[in-house]
């Protein structure tokens, strides 16, 4: 049986750590930092056989080299030469198989233009999504545009709605603060804001988070909502009523929150 586990890296990234205890091997998800990768294998006895990168950024593949060195994983990731150790290029549509469940690859550029997630469909739907989408807010649209990251976001939405979604910074408790300032009426994220404040006075991870949560609860996930739309009108924000519009004003002003 699949056994998924954060490993804490830097600050406040999470590597994700799929372990699958009868082959005695496991994958990581966007190993920016070697040594807990291997404080972690080592703990429970497992080698590395495989590696899955969502886009460049150092914090998520700084520790490349080094477990390639140690372990000569498969290492996956997307189209990008800046990404020194490869052995898989992956692209839209794209599956590959972890410990026997697939997953397919989805193209979610914005936050940067290589941007790929990875989603298994099936009963227990899985997603890891990198800095696209977070718990409670998404990533700042580095290389990409506010359109182009908003199609992505679209993309994520419509997976299955108990979809769990894990992503790479325990960045929540920020994301529901600013949530809430942008819709201060919404109970569904009101309850989610004392849910997430008890998981982290109890030192616990505040994701995955699942799709259905997002949707209610996420305001780059909810530019559609005319409650959204109304909220930003009524504190005189709102610059232009089509999604996109909605969404450039939303991102905007995170980046400034």
């Amino acid at each position: 049986m699949l056994d998924i586990q954060p490993i804490e890296a830097f600050s406040d990234n999470y590597i994700w750590l799929l372990a699958d205890a009868d082959s005695g091997t496991a994958f990581v998800v966007d190993p920016g930092d070697a040594a807990p990768v291997v404080a972690r294998l080592e703990e429970l006895g497992l080698a590395l056989a495989g590696v899955l990168v969502t886009h460049h950024h150092f914090d998520h593949v700084g520790g490349l080299a080094a477990l390639r060195e140690r372990y000569e994983p498969l290492v996956y990731g997307p189209d990008n030469p800046a990404i020194e150790g490869i052995d898989r290029v992956l692209r839209q549509g794209d599956s590959i198989e972890v410990f026997g469940l697939p997953f397919t690859v989805l193209e979610v550029p914005g936050h940067t233009l290589d941007h790929i997630a990875y989603f298994h469909d099936g009963d227990n739907p899985l997603l890891f999504c990198g800095d696209t989408l977070f718990a409670g807010g998404c990533g700042r649209v580095f290389e990409g545009n506010p359109p182009m990251m908003l199609q992505s976001l679209k993309s994520l939405a419509a997976l299955p709605a108990a979809t769990r979604v894990y992503c790479a910074h325990e960045y929540t408790l920020a994301n529901l603060a600013f949530a809430r300032a942008v819709e201060p009426d919404n109970d569904a994220l009101a309850a989610r804001v004392s849910a997430a404040e008890a998981t982290r006075a109890r030192g616990e991870p505040t994701v995955p988070s699942d799709i259905g949560l997002e949707l209610a609860t996420n305001p780059f996930l909810r530019c559609g909502e005319g409650a959204l739309r109304d909220a930003l009108a009524g504190q005189g924000r709102l610059e232009g009523t089509t999604p996109a519009e909605v969404f450039t004003t939303v991102r905007g002003w995170k980046d400034n929150f």
